[in-house]
């Protein structure tokens, strides 16, 4: 299982939008999962996924409120905060399984609703 500061070391590699140190956290065969979208397999796939939703936001950031580490899995509970394209701030839940392959993860799966993230600024 990956050390103590793994998730956070995670969490600003996203937030720095660095798709390439994000995906030194993955298997090369890995799947990811965002939300309700298709999973994508390898890491080509998901980088163009990852950038495209880089692309799709100005910026992000992460607080973690809880992670617990079942045998093989890890699970991380906590609340993402995204300032959209036109400046507007949205925070929502979040909580990400990942089903590890020694400390790479095989299988990121997301679970967060991001429809007010990309709802008409009131």
């Amino acid at each position: 299982m990956p050390e103590a500061h793994w998730t956070q070391d995670l969490y600003k590699a996203i937030d720095a939008k660095d798709t390439k140190r994000f995906l030194s956290f993955l298997s090369e065969n890995a799947q990811f999962r965002f939300g309700n979208y298709p999973p994508v397999v390898g890491h080509a796939a998901i980088a163009a996924a990852v950038d495209g939703f880089f692309a799709s936001i100005r910026s992000s950031h992460h607080d973690i409120l809880n992670n617990w580490e079942p045998a093989g899995h890890l699970v991380s509970q906590g609340v993402v905060t995204y300032t959209r394209l036109d400046g507007g701030k949205v925070t929502v839940p979040f909580v990400n399984v990942f089903n590890m392959q020694g400390k790479l993860v095989q299988d990121y799966l997301i679970y967060v609703d991001n429809t007010p993230l990309y709802a008409p600024a009131a």
